[in-house]
């Protein structure tokens, strides 16, 4: 509160007004998940979260409960269909993970959509151009990127290949890496075709506008629906989302539930990822759910921790590319 006794909104909780007018004009309805689930819920999903580490407590019954370290699994769990064929919410919540960097569990606030059921074309055209959106409205007049990738094109070639399905991850780390050694290293050690292999490197190190790239990744994959649909997709937004997309195969994810367009969004300034998405019909069909899915989240704090520099348009959007 400021002097005169007015609020004064922080840049994050201005960033959710705007996101929440954003989705609510598309016709996404506010969703408000449990904080906590039973640990089970997410012990078998574990393969689909940033860490395997989950924040538990015994609750007055003796259940073994979990902070929840993801929103999609719980709306996944329990949004309800109501006779739509299409179910299109959206969240602001937090999350509690740990990252691995020696920091422990942190809440973390995140504002996103998801859209659960009869998925088409369109509607996933529909997610993605959000996203693009989304970064608009949380910019503060930064530039802003949409990287995106389809694990359809990378999942075609292994299953191609022969390669046995517990290679996925390993393969699609080091792909992210952009390591060229340790692609080669693993694919040797597991027997995978040299055409493969280069394939796989050569993807990894392309980077650009869909219409720079285009003819480079045809050439590489030739006739791939996966990659049909990519173009497909992309060819469908609008001028101005598009123009802030750049096709990244080291954008990735566990391809258990990954299976069409990942995404992730970057601002100027910051060096990570702000927004980060894609289509998850792998993860309902693991759930024993025949719908189909597309959502991403919003780091919403992250625009809280960096702020622009004074003197300057730093360039950071690289660090997608050159990780």
């Amino acid at each position: 509160m400021t002097e005169s006794g007015k609020f004064t909104l922080t840049r994050a909780e201005r960033a959710v007004f705007g996101l929440r007018a954003l989705y609510e004009s598309r016709g996404y309805e506010r969703f408000k998940v449990n904080k906590f689930e039973e640990y089970d819920f997410y012990a078998g999903c574990k393969s689909f979260l940033t860490s395997e580490s989950v924040l538990t407590f015994t609750d007055s019954t003796g259940r073994l409960m979990a902070l929840k370290p993801d929103v999609t699994l719980s709306i996944v769990k329990n949004a309800g269909r109501d006779g739509r064929d299409v179910t299109k919410v959206y969240y602001n919540e937090s999350v509690y993970r740990d990252y691995g960097d020696g920091n422990g569990f942190r809440e973390i606030t995140q504002t996103g959509l998801e859209c659960i059921g009869a998925v088409d074309a369109a509607a996933v055209g529909e997610a993605v151009s959000l996203a693009g959106r989304s970064l608009d409205v949380i910019a503060s007049g930064r530039k802003t990127l949409l990287a995106v990738s389809h694990m359809g094109v990378v999942s075609g070639i292994l299953r191609s290949a022969g390669a046995d399905p517990a290679l996925f991850g390993e393969l699609l780390g080091f792909m992210e890496k952009r390591n060229s050694p340790e692609i080669r290293r693993a694919a040797a050690e597991a027997g995978l075709p040299g055409d493969a292999v280069e394939k796989l490197i050569a993807l990894s190190a392309v980077y650009g506008s869909p219409d720079e790239v285009r003819d480079e990744l045809y050439s590489i994959c030739g006739d791939d629906a996966a990659l049909d649909e990519l173009f497909g997709i992309l060819g469908s937004l609008d001028p101005d989302v598009k123009e802030k997309i750049k096709i990244d195969f080291s954008v990735g994810g566990d391809m258990n539930y990954y299976t069409g367009i990942v995404f992730r969004g970057y601002l100027d300034g910051i060096p990570k990822s702000v927004l980060s998405g894609g289509a998850y019909d792998g993860l309902l069909r693991g759930m024993g759910k025949k719908d189909g899915g597309i959502g991403f989240a919003v780091s919403t704090d992250l625009l809280e921790s960096y702020r622009p520099k004074d003197g300057g348009d730093r360039e950071t959007f690289r660090l997608v590319a050159d990780r």
